[in-house]
């Protein structure tokens, strides 16, 4: 949510923020409905001080009879018949809330103007990445171990499902550890366990809702299957008000997602890049506006930590104005290599969100004594996505029998397995 206050104040900044995002100039609408609200409010509440001022003096009079009793009496009937029209005229008239709810968050200045992915910025890449003639596809090697399915997965629940088996099952579990190890260990992040279903009020501070309301799952009792770990680790701090030396708080979560992916009809439809069903460590950090960009880089830094120890080659990508997701500020994508498609891909998107869902879901700190409180900021990134770390993890590590060799630092954690082979 922004600061109608920052928008009455800014209101060029704000238009040239919109043609920034690809949105047309909305500075005068916003003015003009946020005047007669503000002008529609002084005058309730003028009336309520006078109706509280003539029923203190009925209150006073002891004759009920007399004309001054009757005339005030009448006074405060006709009060409450314009405070009652009046009301309902404010709460029915939702176009402001409506435009401030469809907005997405302010960029932050080193946010370079593009209208898509091919107008990101390359901040820096890692790691030698290996052209390989005869790389084959993750789910080409997955299928051939036999660890993989679709086919029977689809009878079950569908396309975009996938059931992994034996080995890459393992392998599935192992990176969960491994990673959460690294986050709790080498970051201090706090592990959490958070639950998978929320309530819309979740959504809404998070900002997935309502404007991403097409991209969950709603069940039948209201709740909404989570996107991402992000929901319910932000909305740890959800009204309340956080004491400055409790910041940074950092949370880190292994949680299943589930997206509805309504817009990617036809994009990745074979494979784990992208499912309705997915596992991801996500990871939070609440802090001040002073440190989030220096926690945006902290934050990232961690990401960027697993693919590191897993020696997977990557590279960092600063988003664009066009390609930058709703609630950010500022995002570092990190893309790692496939061989087996010959480009780089998302692997994990590090947000600065700024106060955009502090605001929303009116989580503030306070300096110690003192009286006001300031909206904290939030950052949120994947560190990482299970799924698609395997499909990497094929892609780079696959020998030319058809085997994978397993990455040095998750042998311990796949109880010395350093191949996954064929079944027998």
């Amino acid at each position: 949510m922004l600061d109608i206050k920052w928008i009455r104040e800014n209101k060029k900044a704000f238009d040239d923020q919109l043609i920034k995002r690809g949105i047309a100039p909305l500075s005068e609408e916003i003015s003009t409905l946020d005047e007669s609200k503000r002008e529609l409010t002084n005058l309730i509440q003028e009336l309520q001080q006078s109706r509280n001022k003539k029923s203190k003096f009925l209150g006073s009079i002891s004759n009920k009879n007399s004309k001054e009793f009757i005339e005030n009496k009448t006074d405060v009937e006709h009060i409450n018949e314009k405070l009652e029209k009046l009301t309902g005229q404010l709460q029915g008239n939702n176009r402001l809330q409506e435009i401030l709810e469809s907005l997405p968050n302010i960029l932050d200045e080193e946010v370079p103007y593009g209208t898509d992915e091919s107008m990101n910025k390359l901040v820096k890449s890692w790691g030698e990445i290996e052209h390989k003639a005869k790389a084959l596809q993750h789910f080409e090697l997955g299928e051939k171990l036999g660890m993989m399915d679709f086919a029977q997965t689809a009878k079950i629940s569908g396309s975009r499902f996938v059931t992994l088996k034996g080995d890459l099952a393992r392998l599935e579990r192992a990176l969960i550890n491994f990673m959460i190890d690294i986050h709790t260990r080498a970051f201090d992040f706090v592990e959490i366990s958070p639950p998978y279903l929320v309530r819309p009020q979740a959504m809404y501070n998070a900002g997935q809702l309502p404007k991403f309301a097409d991209d969950s799952f709603l069940t039948t009792t209201d709740y909404r299957l989570i996107p991402t770990g992000e929901v319910p680790l932000v909305n740890m701090v959800a009204d309340s008000i956080l004491a400055r030396e409790s910041l940074p708080i950092r949370y880190v979560a292994y949680t299943p997602c589930f997206r509805s992916e309504a817009g990617s009809a036809g994009r990745d439809t074979r494979g784990m890049i992208r499912a309705h069903q997915f596992g991801k460590v996500e990871l939070v950090s609440i802090t001040t506006p002073d440190e989030s960009a220096q926690e945006h880089e902290f934050i990232t830094n961690a990401a960027e930590e697993v693919l590191r120890k897993l020696k997977l080659p990557y590279r960092i990508m600063l988003l664009c104005s066009g390609d930058t997701s709703f609630s950010s500020k500022k995002t570092y994508d990190i893309e790692v290599w496939l061989p087996g498609q010959n480009q780089y891909r998302e692997i994990s998107s590090c947000s600065n969100c700024g106060d955009f869902q502090g605001r929303r879901m009116k989580s503030r700190y306070k300096e110690f004594g003192a009286t006001e409180t300031t909206y904290v900021h939030t950052l949120n990134g994947s560190g990482l996505p299970i799924g698609r770390t395997i499909v990497a993890i094929l892609e780079n590590y696959q020998n030319d029998d058809g085997s994978i060799t397993v990455p040095e630092v998750l042998v311990s954690y796949m109880g010395g397995i350093d191949r996954i082979e064929s079944f027998k």
